[in-house]
């Protein structure tokens, strides 16, 4: 059952962004069925008490209304929310400002839908670098590079950086490395023993499946 959220600062909430038009999948990634469930119910089930709200944002009404036919609230510890991308075809940017302003805490984990293999370890260890001097917790793989080796997209975000994305996406800037570039960062090394890198696999091709 979904348990309801306490106004509170332990809340931890998660976005999960399905807006992707999956042009290089040639079909909707998140309701794609791997090992015998929608892709994105890899990330669900795994996210169980691990949070206490989820915000699912794709980029429209008729995928919000498929994907609620085959997740069903009721399976998981947390509240879900469904939110339709505020700004449509604009990349993954939008998706972030729209999942925040639906959140309830201050800071949210940024999954995307077609990263079925992260682990509650990383769920557990991304959440507890969150400190509230910085906007945005992001993991990067290369010390001597870490803004370019970074996983944006797998990242920790303040709500107080929707103004910033914002006027980054009003200026056509949509690049997410652009924006951690603005925020007050804390990079999280991937160091295959805290945090492993296969966590990071995303499905974008028939290949990789």
């Amino acid at each position: 059952m979904s348990s309801e959220i306490k106004k509170n600062e332990n809340i931890k909430s998660c976005i999960i962004l399905c807006g992707g038009k999956s042009s290089r999948m040639g079909r909707d990634k998140g309701s794609m069925i791997i090992q015998d469930k929608p892709m994105i119910k890899h990330i669900l089930s795994t996210l169980n008490h691990q949070i206490n709200e989820a915000i699912i944002v794709l980029n429209e009404q008729s995928r919000i209304d498929k994907y609620r036919e085959f997740i069903n609230p009721q399976d998981y510890t947390y509240t879900i929310t469904f939110a339709e991308d505020k700004i449509k075809n604009k990349g993954p940017m939008p998706g972030i400002m729209t999942g925040l302003s639906y959140i309830s805490s201050d800071y949210a984990l940024i999954l995307p839908c077609d990263s079925p293999y992260v682990s509650r370890n990383y769920i557990n260890t991304i959440f507890s670098e969150i400190d509230n001097e910085y906007q945005a917790i992001v993991p990067y793989h290369d010390a001597q590079n870490k803004l370019k080796t970074s996983e944006p997209l797998h990242s920790v975000y303040n709500k107080n950086t929707i103004p910033v994305i914002e006027e980054l996406v009003n200026q056509d800037v949509l690049h997410i490395k652009g924006l951690i570039s603005k925020l007050d960062t804390k990079f999280v090394l991937i160091d295959n023993k805290k945090i492993e890198k296969k966590e990071f696999r995303n499905l974008n091709r028939p290949t990789d499946i």
